[in-house]
């Protein structure tokens, strides 16, 4: 006779319904197949379901500043991400951004890193103090987050575009790697 133990069932009720919610956000939008899906597709389609284009721009961030901004204006929305990230990173600031946009977040928190990049002569502590601090480790980060990874799953590269120009000194390394993914030619 073989003996064993039983696992004790916890219940992750808070968890799959919030898992639950965020997969029904991303299904409620209606995305191409994951082949035809790319972040300037995700952002047109975005742009029609809210009826005002979105912008996403690459830009330098002052030092400290988050990696990613969204800005909602009566007329357009921007998205902004730290240019200067590998971009496997900026894909996901930019889709962060965009679970931000889907779940309709407010953006309060963004306020004292605008003001610091418009209005550089006000002390950034004092706006800091004034209008809030930033609370990267709220609910609303975490869904903006996961939300983001989900369409992160679905999406089939950060561009359209499939080749790239690879520079003469790099082509010997680029062969090689591409011959560990039969899948993905190299050029």
């Amino acid at each position: 006779m073989c003996s064993r133990k039983r696992r004790k069932t916890t219940s992750h009720q808070p968890h799959d319904d919030f898992k639950q919610r965020c997969e029904a956000r991303v299904r409620s939008l209606g995305l191409p197949k994951r082949e035809h899906l790319t972040v300037p597709v995700l952002c047109n389609r975005l742009s029609q379901l809210r009826g005002r284009p979105i912008q996403v721009l690459g830009l330098p961030l002052p030092l400290g500043s988050p990696d990613g901004l969204l800005i909602e204006t009566e007329a357009q929305d921007f998205i902004i991400y730290e240019a200067r990230l590998a971009p496997v990173h900026q894909r996901q600031v930019v889709l962060h951004e965009v679970g931000h946009l889907i779940c309709e977040h407010t953006t309060e928190t963004a306020v004292p890193l605008l003001t610091e990049l418009f209005t550089p002569s006000l002390d950034p502590g004092l706006v800091r103090r004034v209008l809030g601090r930033d609370h990267s480790h709220t609910d609303v980060e975490h869904e903006a987050e996961y939300i983001g990874s989900l369409i992160g799953r679905k999406i089939s590269t950060w561009s359209s575009e499939r080749t790239r120009t690879v520079p003469p000194e790099a082509r010997d390394l680029v062969a090689r790697l591409s011959a560990l993914d039969p899948f993905r030619p190299c050029r």
